[in-house]
């Protein structure tokens, strides 16, 4: 199969109205071609494109910071002579002098299938921009490795933020491409912009279902996303973020585990089993124990639970990551209540809200998990709600089978 940046390399028809414009590309450090090049460097060794400046989102053009929250700055490309500038350093928006130094903007970002991930909302920032200035956006579409499949409660009005760009469930199945279809319809934007298509992406292929393994290898889109199998769980596990149990920072395994020095994972996986045990279905929960090197609990032994979803028991429709961990703070809830459970810190630079609450564009959840009379069965009902109004929202959009 081709991604959108291989077919604008390979199809000389399709650059031709690039001719004479100023191209400026919007990267990171999974933004390679098929043949691993970055793309920056694919694109400026053809000779009809004009690279005049080059973006990076959270995580730097090429991918350089390892945390949240750790800024990146603006800087002169030392190969290949153009200013880059960074999306998440002193500006979450483009400026007007970032805007001034190109006439279109390749965006090429592999997302994983998640509303909390960045990139969508550096996406509808740039969209935004060019519509304000009059310039044109061409995306560049790459698969989503989630595929498919849709899961949790929508974004609530008035919870937009940095990690929440519309009112989208935390797992939209869509790619960014379709994303970008959405985001000019639904705000309404005047913008110059297309979707450059992928060709022969089938979301619905085993054993890949989103990614097309043994095709391409996988690149860390962030630096914290390290496999296929991250992908798959992270529209659950990236709620660890706003726990104090830790999502696995500093393991080899980051964000396909969780744990802390104080719970008991045999107990909170038989409270699971209890309270819900179709939410568990579609993975393989195994007992852990972990030492972080950095972060949450570092230098300190973790008892926890490892999700698997790499081997013949994976099933990517009955796999439902966000219902898994809601499942799993519920059941450590009624096992500890007075258990110190929601973190307490600033998250993405918001400082008056709790994480968990910008994490899942909303209270609901939290509210939930703390109200020891709340069923599995009233919260099923709303999240079904939310997402079949987004499943049939979304249809317009597709692109692909």
């Amino acid at each position: 199969m081709k991604f959108g940046i291989d077919r604008l390399l390979e199809e000389p028809v399709l650059r031709q109205p690039l001719a004479g414009k100023r191209v400026a590309l919007l990267a990171h450090s999974a933004s390679v071609t098929r043949d691993l090049v970055h793309s920056l460097d694919a694109l400026a060794a053809l000779p009809d494109i004009k690279l005049s400046a080059a973006f990076g989102p959270q995580h730097g053009l090429r991918g350089d910071k390892q945390d949240n929250m750790v800024e990146s700055p603006d800087f002169l490309d030392p190969v290949h002579g153009i200013p880059v500038f960074s999306l998440y350093g002193e500006v979450r928006r483009p400026t007007a002098v970032m805007m001034g130094s190109f006439d279109v903007l390749l965006v090429d970002l592999q997302d994983v299938g998640c509303r909390i991930y960045t990139f969508i909302t550096t996406l509808r920032y740039v969209l935004e921009a060019a519509a304000q200035f009059k310039k044109s956006i061409w995306v560049l579409d790459r698969p989503n490795p989630a595929g498919r499949p849709v899961e949790g409660l929508r974004l609530r009005p008035g919870w937009e933020s940095f990690v929440g760009a519309g009112s989208l469930p935390m797992r939209h199945g869509m790619t960014l491409g379709e994303l970008t279809s959405w985001f000019v319809e639904t705000l309404d934007l005047d913008v110059d912009c297309q979707v450059i298509k992928m060709e022969g992406w089938n979301p619905a292929a085993s054993p890949g279902y989103g990614w097309p393994l043994a095709e391409r290898s996988w690149i860390n889109p962030s630096p914290n996303a390290p496999n296929l199998s991250m992908a798959r769980c992270y529209a659950g596990t990236v709620m660890l973020e706003g726990t104090t149990l830790s999502e696995g920072r500093g393991t080899t395994r980051p964000l396909e585990l969780f744990g802390a020095p104080d719970i008991e994972p045999r107990k909170l996986l038989a409270k699971m089993e209890a309270l819900a045990p179709e939410w568990l279905r579609g993975c393989r929960l195994r007992e852990c124990w972990f030492e972080p090197t950095f972060h949450k609990h570092a230098g300190k032994l973790c008892a926890g639970v490892q999700i698997h979803v790499d081997d013949p028991h994976y099933d990517h429709d009955a796999f439902k990551p966000w219902r898994l961990l809601a499942l799993a703070f519920k059941a450590l809830r009624l096992l500890k209540p007075d258990y110190d459970l929601w973190r307490d810190f600033p998250y993405e630079y918001e400082k008056d809200r709790l994480a968990i609450d910008l994490i899942n564009g909303g209270e609901l959840l939290r509210q939930w998990v703390d109200d020891p009379a709340a069923t599995a069965n009233d919260f099923n009902a709303l999240v079904n709600l939310d997402e079949m109004s987004w499943d049939e929202e979304r249809r317009s959009f597709l692109i692909y089978c």
